[in-house]
């Protein structure tokens, strides 16, 4: 467990090191002139809207920079040759993979969570709020959520090169985003063995739409139901270790030749 946490804490500083907290800044920067903007329009007044494009635009960032730090992470060690000396020591496949996915998805939680915490000023200073355990329960459900694109994203890494895993990463997660909720509409009007093929890719894939908690912040409903968060946390645990296991399975007997994630 000591290996795991100092391979994650080295992610940290990687981060501090290298383009990732340009990429964090920029989005902040994305994040509060777009806030900003909206009362050059006049929207600034109304707060749901200020709630609802400020939540977009957490979820939005959150994405892009959970999907760029993940899919890096192994491909960048390969590519610099560090994989070497790092399985050198006594640290195993199993760790170095599970080290890269929590620092990564501490980091990217750690981002949301200023995110979090801007929007919420800027919703105070229009003379708004958020319920104080409805933006808990948010940003615990989204710290959930970021667990399964970070694992998509190292699993994908595992086998490809840092462009082509962010990629695919994009794809499935924007799938299952939009697409998946549909899948039983579909399925019901196709013929054959189309509706099973449907119906599997419903059930493989995370749905990430049950982590969504945006309109209960942007419309003050009350808190969700706590069981009903803890089985949707539940859940994202369940997909992330599915994801994690899979990476495990195609990286343990992978061969590493130096320049070859170039």
């Amino acid at each position: 467990m000591i290996r795991i946490l100092t391979l994650a804490w080295l992610v940290w500083l990687e981060m501090l090191r290298r383009k990732d907290i340009y990429v964090l800044l920029i989005l902040l920067a994305a994040f509060l002139v777009t806030l900003m903007a909206l009362n050059l329009f006049g929207l600034g007044q109304a707060v749901s809207y200020l709630k609802e494009i400020g939540l977009l635009l957490a979820w939005v960032c959150s994405w892009i920079l959970a999907v760029s730090v993940s899919a890096r992470q192994l491909p960048q060690e390969e590519r610099q040759g560090t994989i070497f000396p790092l399985l050198a020591k006594p640290v195993s496949r199993v760790e170095v993979l599970l080290g890269k996915w929590l620092g990564a998805w501490v980091v990217t939680g750690a981002a949301t969570l200023v995110f979090y915490v801007l929007l919420a000023l800027m919703v105070a200073l229009r003379g708004g709020g958020f319920g104080g355990v409805v933006l808990a329960q948010a940003w615990l459900l989204h710290f959930g959520l970021l667990a399964i694109i970070t694992a998509l994203g190292i699993a994908f890494s595992t086998r490809l090169h840092a462009d082509a895993a962010s990629a695919l990463t994009y794809v499935v997660t924007l799938a299952a985003w939009l697409v998946l909720p549909r899948v039983p509409d579909l399925a019901l009007t196709a013929r054959g063995v189309v509706p099973t093929g449907l119906m599997v890719i419903y059930y493989a894939l995370p749905h990430l739409e049950l982590f969504d908690l945006r309109r209960r912040l942007v419309y003050g409903w009350p808190p969700a139901p706590g069981a009903a968060v803890l089985l949707t946390l539940f859940y994202g645990l369940l997909m992330t270790a599915v994801f994690l296991t899979l990476g495990w399975l195609a990286y343990r007997n992978k061969r590493f030749t130096r320049g070859a994630m170039l």
